[in-house]
């Protein structure tokens, strides 16, 4: 891998130099970036010697004086320009083993690379981090670092991930928070396995590490029609979702009362199983793991209240169906009721089960192409059907097997309009367009 250049902002120094999409970035003072940390330590002087790749091979050499804070006005393909540091885990309930076939390639990496974590929000398990690792996280001060805890139990952590490395991560808590780097933890939570005491405990041992330990989130385990052993993973039902709302509630209110901070949250999906409502918006903090699916729900509802009040009494006729997952629906059902308010507007809520990975997969942006082609037969033709951008690969625009929007519009004759999956970007959609 290279430091491949993906974008370059128009008027920046970049487009002065004359880069292009393609070109690489070898070395900045004599030095070769492994990845974008690297590139940004190192163009934080203020004399450059920049080596570049053009497309065609040749390489040229840039003598640059800039302001210290200056960018170089680009965006990369990777983040991580040498290899990405692989996962060294067998995880019990790992959901890439679950993977289907003939899905994107990169969907199969295993990546815990704790540059990944730092730059972009990855979850990894600091089993493969070497010393220097260790030191260079330290040393750079990477910080915040999102771990998968699971269970503070050595022993039971060992069985989870498969690997002898895994009872380490209390004293590897210790070694990062120590040295001034903060944490957001997560525990996928696995019926029977890692619940109970031994979820009470991890709670009360990452709880202790406040203000080190930002965030702790718990969310349900995934499990996929392609998994073996399905019976090692029972499903959380409503009851189970209740009484864990019910236990985890008693740990907020601890934290609320000493912190002034909830600092264990569970994920949305919990709630939607139990048939509760969503928490209010205080109890999520700083909403600090909405990418975990924790949160989100909430942000949704409240921006669509605060928009409502400005929806216009009439617009011209339009009828759009909007496309959801199994669910969503419970959240997307009222909205949709209030958006049918407006004269002139005529919605279908369309709920598309996800027949590829199965119906334990109940989130939207695990639908796949051939789910939306199986889930829209018999859809007027010509229909506009609205679905959330988070189905579609960044940059992209193919789905999960590689499928593309144009395909199902071919195949179905109908008009897929893809549209952020937040309130103001359904309401843009459906009223504004």
């Amino acid at each position: 891998m290279s430091a491949i250049i993906y974008k370059v902002r128009p008027d920046s120094l970049a487009d002065e130099l004359g880069l292009e999409p393609g070109d690489k970035i070898l070395k900045i003072n004599g030095e070769t970036p492994k990845d974008l940390i690297d590139f940004q330590f190192l163009w934080s002087d203020s004399e450059i010697e920049l080596l570049v790749e053009k497309k065609n091979k040749e390489k040229m050499l840039f003598e640059i004086e800039k302001d210290i804070d200056e960018g170089l006005g680009v965006e990369f393909e990777q983040a991580v320009f040498d290899r990405i540091i692989n996962c060294h885990n067998k995880c019990l309930f790992c959901f890439i083993d679950q993977m289907g076939p003939a899905m994107r390639p990169s969907l199969y990496e295993k990546d815990d690379d704790y540059r990944l974590s730092f730059l972009q929000g990855n979850f990894i398990t600091l089993t493969n981090l070497r010393p220097g690792d260790f030191e260079r996280i330290k040393e750079l001060h990477l910080s915040p670092l999102y771990v998968s805890v699971h269970t503070t139990n050595p022993l039971l952590r060992i069985e989870l991930l498969r690997n002898k490395k895994a009872g380490l991560i209390n004293s590897q808590l210790d070694e990062l928070i120590k040295a001034g780097i903060n944490i957001h933890t997560q525990i996928v939570l696995c019926p029977g396995i890692n619940d109970g005491e031994s979820l009470d405990k991890t709670i009360e041992d990452l709880g202790k590490l406040w203000p080190g330990v930002r965030s702790i989130a718990i969310v349900p385990v995934g499990v996929t029609r392609f998994r073996k052993d399905l019976s090692k993973f029972p499903e959380f039902t409503k009851d189970y979702s209740k009484h864990l709302i019910e236990k985890v509630a008693f740990k907020q209110s601890y934290f609320r009362k000493k912190l002034g901070k909830t600092l264990v949250y569970l994920g949305d999906e919990i709630y939607i199983r139990a048939g509760m409502d969503f928490p209010k918006r205080e109890y999520y903090d700083d909403f600090p793991q909405t990418e975990n699916g924790v949160g989100l729900s909430r942000l949704f509802l409240d921006e669509f209240k605060q928009l409502k009040t400005t929806l216009p009494p009439k617009v011209s006729p339009r009828r759009y169906i909007i496309l959801t997952g199994v669910l969503a629906q419970h959240i997307l059902k009222p909205v949709v009721q209030e958006l049918e308010q407006v004269e002139g507007v005529e919605l279908e809520l369309k709920v598309v089960e996800n027949n590829f990975f199965g119906p334990r997969v109940t989130v939207a942006g695990l639908l796949t192409g051939k789910d939306l082609l199986t889930g829209l037969q018999g859809v007027e033709q010509g229909a506009k059907v609205i679905f959330p951008d988070v189905l579609l690969k960044q940059g992209d625009n193919i789905f999960l097997d590689n499928l593309s929007p144009e395909e199902i519009e071919k195949s179905l004759n109908i008009e897929l309009i893809p549209v952020p999956a937040t309130a103001k970007g359904l309401i843009n959609a459906v009223i504004y367009n």
